[in-house]
Order: structure tokens, then sequence, then C-alpha cells
């Protein structure tokens, strides 16, 4: 029962991305996977523009999983109705719009929050014909690139998205030579625990490192389950270790999400586009 003097507090309503399929490209493969668990929210998006460029975006959203997914859905609307617009001319200077772009995407979690949201990210602009990746890299987000057997990790240049309205981030530039991959992983599967001990960015370097690399959709499955068999690994240790006690003090893949997006350019379909 309310009586007449109590206002009535609606409940607050929560939207959620679309599905996001990541596009064919000519000369490259690109592929997502992720775990949902129960707190946060990874979300990542890809908006091709024209015949040779593809804008993508990987962030790691804090908070509880319904208020990071209503931000996320926010973001989506900024990059589908904003990517187009930034990115259409032949001639653009791609890391001066995704600069603007990285603003937009600040303010518009920041307005969906209603405040202050934690969102490391990593925001993309992938021009296939060139094999250049204009980027920016907000919170150290784990980005590493893979090229004739060395591993690079794409450093941070700025704040998290989501702390600051006025923050401002320079993109950097990379070349994605024949052959070569960038894996994408969320700030979740770096922290994914087990006997004590955290999966960590060297791990991830291993892992890429000995990944099938067939196709993208290989590579990020052999990440995962890199991870989910340093857990294991680490369950069966402890057990042993601890002559039959009980509980595993947190021994799971946790309560964040885990997520790995990997781009792949690959030498012989580089070669019969170039052909065509």
């Amino acid at each position: 029962m309310r009586f007449p003097f109590q206002s009535r507090v609606e409940a607050p309503v929560f939207r959620q991305p679309a599905p996001c399929i990541p596009p064919k490209m000519q000369s490259s493969e690109l592929a997502a996977q992720y775990r949902a668990a129960r707190v946060g929210g990874d979300f990542f998006e890809f908006v091709p523009v024209g015949n040779d460029r593809m804008v993508f975006v990987l962030l790691d959203i804090a908070g509880q999983r319904e208020e990071a997914l209503h931000i996320a859905a926010a973001v989506q609307d900024t990059m589908r109705s904003s990517v187009p617009q930034l990115f259409h001319a032949s001639d653009l200077n791609e890391s001066n719009a995704i600069t603007d772009l990285v603003l937009s995407l600040n303010h518009t979690i920041l307005e969906a929050a209603e405040g202050v949201r934690c969102a490391p990210g990593f925001v993309g602009c992938y021009n296939e014909s060139m094999g250049i990746i204009s980027y920016v890299n907000a919170g150290s987000v784990p980005a590493l690139m893979k090229s004739e057997g060395a591993i690079t990790v794409l450093e941070a240049g700025g704040l998290p998205l989501g702390l600051f309205s006025h923050a401002t981030h320079d993109a950097q530039v990379c070349v994605l030579g024949e052959g070569s991959s960038l894996l994408l992983a969320s700030r979740g599967l770096l922290e994914v625990k087990a006997g004590g001990e955290e999966y960590g960015i060297t791990r991830l370097k291993e892992s890429f490192q000995q990944a099938d690399d067939a196709n993208a959709n290989a590579l990020c499955f052999s990440v995962l389950k890199h991870v989910s068999e340093f857990v294991e690994q680490n369950k069966r240790r402890k057990f042993f270790g601890r002559a039959g006690q009980n509980g595993t003090d947190g021994d799971s893949l946790g309560d964040n999400d885990v997520t790995t997006v990997a781009l792949l350019r690959s030498a012989a379909r580089t070669n019969a586009a170039s052909a065509r």
C-alpha cells in the first residue's frame, strides 16, 4: 500500500546494445569471442566505412552489468551515427578522426552514466588497403600485435574514458603487415585469478605467441582456452598442496567479463585482392 504523501519512484529503464557481427573484409579476418559474467560490461563494435575502412572499439565498462550495458548501448548509438560522418572522406586524416571519435565517445559515456564511469577502451580505424591502424588506447587495454613472430605491446596513450569531460587523446599509428595479427583483450582477462595469481600480461603474450592463428576465430578461442587451462591447472595444484582442505579462494574466471578481439591480415588474401 502506498500513502498519498509518498512519492512514487520509477524504476530505471536499462537498454542493451544490439548484437554486433564482425564484418567480412577482402584481405583480412576479424573475430570476437567473450564470456559474459555478473559484473561489468565488455562491449565491442565494428563499423565498416566504404570499401577499405573499418572502425572498431573494445570497452571495459565498470559497474553493475545492467548499468554498464545501458552505457554500452549509448556508445553503440554514437558509433553507428558518428563513424559514417567522420570517416567517409577519401582523403581523410584518420588519426584526427579517431581523436574526434574518442572525444565524442567519452562525452557519451559520461552522459549515459549521469556522472563518472571508468571505461578503459581501445578505439581504432583499420585501413585495409594500406594495412594501417590509427588508434587510441585509453587506459591500458591489453593490445598486442604479432609480426614475423615478434610481439609488440600497443601502449596506452591516455586515461580511461568516462572520467573527465574535456580529456583528449592523441591517436597513434601502427602498420599491420601481411601475415600479421592484432589481439585485443579486456582488462578482466588479465585479472582472472587462480591459486592467488593473476593471469597477467606475460601469460597473455605467451598465449598469443603459441596460439592457433590460422584464422581470427581460432586465435580468439585459443587465447580463451589458455586462460581456462591456467585456472584449472592452478586449481589442481592448490588441491594437492592443501592436503584435501576445502575452499577454492576464488579460483574461477571471476565476476568480470572476459573478451578477446582478433584482426588478421593474410598475405595470400592481400595479394589476391591486389591482383583484382
